[in-house]
């Protein structure tokens, strides 16, 4: 069975969605520093910053992270 939470991640990324995850004390957040595809800011909008913030936390998760060394 797959990951909704991950599901989400993957479907944002594809459309160009750039947000980095930002996870400290398990609490989660992220950064839209570099700008989404216009796709990708209306699919976080409406799919991923509606969620309730526990689901939302789970979303982040598998976004990259800031605290990634992959470059």
């Amino acid at each position: 069975m797959e990951n909704a939470s991950k599901s989400l991640a993957e479907e944002y990324r594809r459309l160009g969605g750039r947000r980095i995850a930002v996870i400290d004390d398990n609490l989660g957040s992220s950064r839209d520093w570099e700008g989404d595809t216009p796709e990708a800011a209306k699919f976080w909008k409406e799919r991923i910053a509606t969620l309730p913030d526990r689901e939302k936390r789970d979303v982040q998760t598998f976004l990259p992270s800031i605290n990634d060394e992959r470059g």
